[in-house]
């Protein structure tokens, strides 16, 4: 596929990563700190949606899989869901309720209910195109460092400019302007897609979604890439949630210096994308996944102890570089669970998998939620107080040290165990080869609009 339409695709991810930054490191902030909602309320309101969506993902892509129309499978729910997910992202920053603790949980509840749903069916059928569209390792890596490029991108905006601007302008001015760039991104995504009709799964229609969870499930290959997804992913959504707080209370950081603090943790890693990308196609995926974490681990372990702005700032620099590593490997890992699924099955079944994903990664959320609430309300942290007590300090260190560090070993246990390494994967790499030479002597009739140019 030209370059230029997989620039185009990968913008996509600028606008998902600004949206789930910005959520994830201010959302618990913004409710529990900013209007002082009760920390607890919020935290079993995180813990209610992230089950509500988990059960959504695997639904969404069983659907998803099973959808036929004239645009495609994948391209109707990105097209119609894009300013609907727009609008849901703004509406948690504009809460038009009584600030009282409850009325602020349900209006967290909802909202981020509305919120989650369009996510889930716009991000899951864009993700869901990835392995579709580009089938080769040489492919994967580099579109997947184009695509977690612009997510970097998306994620510096998202964790890096609220501070500056709900400073000066309000977070409602905030939201909106995220909500119209996300937007325009997903929109530019549309030019770079092509589905493509040979993979319509059509032996999938009748399976019922519990069977089809059973097939994601007993695939071998697939539960231990998922358990090192949920423990690699888990420190993604707990760091940035967490680093607010820390900035804050322990660091006592300006809001510019808590801007340049998170800017430097994703500035870092964006060149790191590319690096990590030729690695993988020296070493492999799963050497290279294993290498990027066992860093990231390591680099943890400073927070701990630090104490003021330089240190914390110095110790962004490894942990950007690995966390780059990470962010592109694990959709390379993914497509191949699913190519190995294809050559089992003769069907591709993209949809389903990254719902089971999306499923068990939402958990995370779940737990972020749970560990957050229940440090602040164990170790005596009280909102918008200047000098918190030395035990609320303390809970803030372990939640970006030992908490993720342990994550992180988990993630290792299991990556060690993911089979598609060696003759397993070169034999998959071999049926790829196969099917795409078949396609090419025997093309599909036709392609649906929005298919673009041949690949």
């Amino acid at each position: 596929m030209a370059l230029g339409k997989q620039i185009a695709y990968s913008a996509g991810s600028f606008g998902i990563s600004l949206y789930s930054q910005a959520f994830a490191t201010f959302g618990f902030f913004f409710y529990v700190d900013h209007l002082q909602a009760s920390a607890s309320l919020i935290g079993l309101g995180m813990g209610i949606q992230g089950v509500l969506n988990a059960i959504l993902n695997p639904l969404v892509g069983h659907i998803s899989d099973r959808t036929h129309t004239r645009f495609g499978r994948r391209v109707p729910y990105i097209l119609f869901g894009s300013i609907p997910f727009a609008l849901a992202f703004i509406l948690i920053w504009v809460p038009f309720v009584h600030h009282t603790s409850t009325a602020l949980f349900w209006y967290f509840l909802i909202s981020v209910f509305l919120y989650d749903v369009m996510f889930v069916l716009v991000v899951l059928n864009w993700t869901a195109l990835f392995p579709e569209m580009y089938p080769t390792l040489r492919e994967r890596a580099g579109v997947s460092a184009w695509r977690q490029g612009m997510g970097i991108l998306g994620m510096i905006l998202g964790v890096a400019c609220p501070p500056l601007l709900y400073g000066a302008f309000g977070w409602t001015t905030m939201a909106v302007l995220f909500g119209a760039i996300g937007l325009v991104t997903l929109l530019i995504s549309l030019y770079g897609i092509r589905e493509r009709p040979d993979q319509q799964p059509q032996g999938e229609r009748g399976v019922p979604i519990l069977q089809a969870l059973r097939l994601t499930f007993v695939n071998r290959s697939f539960v231990p890439y998922v358990v090192a997804s949920f423990f690699i992913q888990f420190p993604f959504v707990l760091i940035p949630a967490v680093m607010p707080f820390f900035t804050k209370y322990v660091l006592h950081a300006t809001h510019g210096e808590t801007t340049i603090l998170l800017g430097t943790l994703f500035i870092t890693a964006l060149p790191f994308v590319y690096v990590w990308s030729a690695i993988t196609k020296r070493t492999g995926a799963r050497v290279a996944m294993m290498a990027a974490a066992a860093i990231f681990g390591v680099a943890l372990i400073p927070y701990a102890f630090v104490r003021t702005f330089t240190a914390a700032w110095i110790a962004m620099v490894p942990l950007g570089a690995a966390l780059a590593g990470m962010l592109i490997l694990l959709d390379v890992l993914i497509s191949d669970v699913i190519d190995e699924d294809e050559m089992r099955s003769g069907a591709r079944r993209e949809g389903m998998y990254y719902g089971v994903q999306g499923f068990i990664i939402r958990f995370g959320v779940t737990l972020q939620a749970i560990v957050m609430a229940q440090v602040f309300t164990r170790t005596g942290y009280v909102p918008d107080r200047v000098n918190q007590a030395p035990q609320a300090l303390a809970g803030m260190h372990a939640m970006l040290s030992i908490i993720p560090l342990s994550s992180i070993i988990i993630a290792l246990v299991a990556l060690y165990l993911y089979p598609l390494h060696g003759h397993r994967l070169e034999g998959i790499v071999q049926f790829r080869a196969k099917r795409d030479a078949e396609l090419a002597a025997d093309p599909p009739l036709a392609a649906p609009p929005f298919a673009g140019r041949p690949m």
